[in-house]
């Protein structure tokens, strides 16, 4: 048992800021109170208790090679099977794989990270990879995998099928990488599954605009679109929306996910988060593919304060954008797998400690502290 007192808490979802003692018992905070003290006394001097971070989008597979393809497009880096990461991910052995997964995920750690939503390439023995890999490690991976046979343009579905069975027996989700790569017919039997099975389904949307146009063009529905329609429960980007899209996802209420500095990245646009944020929308940030950014929370999110007043002159509100690091995923059913919790009684204990250097705790975690700002990562396994 232990108790934090002296500081400034951003308490239950939606952060507000209060100065009270959180007390620790068995990894559940039991009591939040001005005067509570128990067991081994804490003094925070003043710092910011803050929810610990979800980065609620990663490939950590490819952190085996950070910045290569550096300048080449959406498709010649991502796609696959022929893409960089791809023919890397081929070439790889386990150990090097698992090594490399290893190095990023204590980067997550040591940044404030404990839980993240990887999409998981190497069907059933990738799965199994980075359970192996995360084993020892301070964190929660929900892990989303994917399967060869749910590609093409005529998939045998009852093996589709037979592989959705098998890999959501040791995976938490699946992750096709997106609609240019599967049919409607797969897409259907994916979320049908998942619901099935109380798992995630999830699939990346209208990341560049050539998908939007190729998809209109062909289905006269856009990637968005065919995400609501298909009912998945998380779409990721939503980088180039056309006609109504955004007001579908806002009535439709899936788990959007969207990535600011994997979208500059790869020069495919800026997401509209402003105008997400007016509807309704309560996005996650995520980080998106390690070969091209790091994945530290506190990176991505001094790069989205910033990029979005410029880009649409208008600025984002930093207790939203913090909620989108934090506790936006409580609201979701996908938090039924993902297990994500607020600094309040009763919830496990997963929160960070930050130094204060500002009398805005949202701007002073958005966009003035750094890794090494950080007293003390609480999560209900142990003090980091």
């Amino acid at each position: 048992m232990f108790t934090i007192s002296n500081a400034i808490i951003l308490k239950g979802q939606n952060l507000i800021p209060s100065r009270e003692n959180i007390v620790v018992d068995e990894g559940k905070i039991i009591e939040i109170k001005k005067d509570a003290k128990e067991g081994k006394i804490i003094d925070a001097d003043g710092a910011v208790a803050c929810p610990s971070f979800i980065n609620g989008h990663i490939h950590i597979g490819d952190s085996i090679i950070k910045d290569e393809g550096y300048g080449l497009s959406l498709s010649e880096m991502v796609k696959p099977p022929d893409g960089v990461k791809h023919k890397a991910l081929a070439n790889a052995t386990d150990e090097e794989l698992i090594n490399a997964m290893q190095e990023s995920m204590w980067d997550m750690v040591n940044s404030g990270t404990t839980h993240f939503i990887d999409y998981r390439e190497g069907g059933i023995e990738g799965v199994k990879l980075l359970r192996k890999a995360s084993k020892d490690i301070p964190i929660k991976p929900i892990i989303l995998g994917r399967d060869d046979s749910f590609y093409g343009d005529d998939p045998d579905l009852s093996k589709v099928k037979t592989a959705l069975r098998k890999l959501l027996k040791v995976a938490d989700g699946i992750a096709p990488s997106g609609f240019g790569e599967i049919t409607e017919e797969v897409a259907s039997l994916i979320v049908s599954e998942c619901s099935k099975q109380g798992k995630i389904s999830s699939i990346h949307v209208a990341e560049s605009e050539s998908n939007q146009i190729e998809s209109l063009n062909e289905f006269n529905k856009t990637e968005i679109e065919k995400g609501v329609i298909n009912e998945f429960d998380q779409l990721v980007h939503l980088t180039n929306p056309k006609n109504n899209d955004l007001e579908l996802v806002s009535k439709s209420n899936p788990n959007v996910v969207v990535c600011p500095r994997a979208n500059a990245t790869l020069n495919v646009g800026v997401c509209r988060l402003n105008e997400m944020l007016n509807l309704g929308i309560r996005p996650l940030l995520g980080t998106d593919n390690v070969m091209l950014n790091s994945p530290n929370m506190l990176r991505e999110l001094e790069f989205t304060l910033k990029v979005m007043s410029l880009y649409y002159k208008s600025y984002i509100n930093p207790q939203q954008l913090l909620q989108m690091a934090t506790t936006n995923v409580c609201s979701f059913d996908v938090n039924n797998i993902v297990q994500k919790s607020v600094i309040d009684e009763g919830y496990s204990a997963e929160f960070i400690i930050f130094k204060s250097f500002s009398k805005n705790p949202y701007l002073n975690i958005c966009n003035r502290l750094e890794t090494k700002n950080i007293l003390y990562t609480i999560n209900k396994k142990c003090i980091v």
